[in-house]
């Protein structure tokens, strides 16, 4: 299949952190309830962000993101609007329909397309789509029904955070469809596709990414709606829906009300209380 030519030259031009899929984050109704017939969702201490430091030294260059500024950028409730609530334990959000071994058969160049899938997998479920920050980092979370939607805020190295965006422009085209295997034999049906955020940031990129297995011994879909915004060397991640479908909508106000606010951060601004538009 073919790979959509590097955005380097775009990126050099002078972003989101998920989500992520569980960007970025894992997206799905509280495990284990009957009623609602959700994903089950693990968390472990060497795994959790919650086993992390509450704050860590940021080395980005002086007047650059702080940890003090990646909290004040978050959005809040009234930045997304709808249902949402927001909740205290998103660090500890893992979703398990997103574990799984990427089947290499399912590629032509099997390598290195099977890695990039399983790396967007991994991501998903690790909240580290990005990988790992290089500075200071703030995550949130919020509830809606079954379905939940988490944001991130991160400085990471600049180059490899070109890098990293590069990467998550061709996975519609290396990773349009492909099957992981989960333990007990089951295999899961991953579809990622792309789709056109609001133009904020200096660079960006949308995603959908759907996996298709079982949840309770019925099937069930995951549909994850992933946003992820540039702004210099600092990166936005969203990540939201569940087992009832995307949040789109959601994504786009939070992508966009996050940038707004992060900008007010780095220009040393307080960002206003409520939604500016």
């Amino acid at each position: 299949m073919m790979i959509r030519p590097s955005r380097t030259v775009r990126v050099l031009a002078a972003v989101a952190a998920s989500g992520a899929l569980l960007t970025t984050a894992a997206c799905s109704g509280d495990g284990g309830d009957g009623e609602t017939r959700s994903a089950e969702v693990t968390a472990s201490p060497k795994e959790s962000r919650a086993a992390a430091p509450a704050a860590r030294q940021t080395t980005t260059p002086a007047g650059g993101l702080t940890e003090e500024g990646a909290r004040a950028a978050l959005i809040t409730e009234a930045d997304i609007e709808d249902d949402w609530t927001q909740v205290d334990d998103a660090e500890k959000w893992r979703d398990s329909l997103l574990i799984g071994d990427v089947d290499v058969d399912d590629f032509i160049t099997a390598e290195t397309d099977a890695a990039d899938c399983q790396r967007l997998l991994d991501g998903l479920y690790s909240e580290e789509l990005l990988g790992k920050p290089s500075g200071a980092s703030a995550l949130t979370g919020f509830t809606q029904g079954d379905s939940r939607l988490l944001y991130q805020v991160s400085a990471y190295d600049r180059a490899e955070l070109d890098d990293s965006m590069n990467w998550l422009e061709s996975l519609p085209e290396k990773c349009d469809q492909f099957t992981a295997g989960a333990s007990g034999g089951e295999e899961r049906t991953v579809q990622v596709v792309e789709y056109q955020l609001p133009d904020e940031g200096d660079e960006r990129q949308g995603l959908e990414v759907t996996v298709q297995g079982t949840v309770d011994g019925s099937p069930a879909t995951l549909t994850l709606d992933i946003g992820v915004v540039r702004v210099g060397s600092d990166a936005i991640t969203v990540t939201a829906g569940g087992l009832n479908g995307g949040e789109k909508d959601s994504v786009e106000a939070a992508v966009q009300q996050g940038t707004e606010r992060l900008k007010d951060v780095l220009a040393g601004r307080t960002p206003p209380a409520s939604p500016t538009s």
